[in-house]
């Protein structure tokens, strides 16, 4: 997938995992990687922004299994980001597939 692209939709993707429950950081990264190729150092600035922005949050947790583990949570302010953001994307890919298709209508590409 183009690096772009990828970088584009990253976030979506984050909030979306998040929002169906707390994750810890390389948790997420195994996750997103079922899908695309994203790298840890991809993963942990993005996380860095999400927190600095208040979309989400973060706690410790001990681990029986090794040191502790950071998760993270969506906030409501997170949620409110998230709809926004897959709305966006719906729109966006909707609008994309039609031209594709070449189902744009007799006036050319309309917003």
């Amino acid at each position: 997938m183009n690096s772009q692209l990828k970088r584009g939709t990253l976030e979506l993707c984050v909030l979306s995992i998040v929002s169906g429950s707390d994750c810890y950081g390389y948790e997420l990264v195994n996750r997103i990687s079922e899908c695309m190729q994203v790298t840890e150092g991809t993963i942990y600035p993005l996380m860095k922004r999400l927190k600095d922005s208040g979309t989400i949050d973060s706690y410790i947790v001990e681990s029986q299994e090794g040191p502790p583990r950071k998760y993270y949570k969506i906030t409501d302010s997170g949620k409110e980001e998230l709809k926004r953001l897959t709305d966006e994307w719906f729109e966006f890919t909707e609008s994309v597939n039609r031209l594709l298709k070449g189902d744009n209508g007799k006036d050319g590409c309309t917003e």
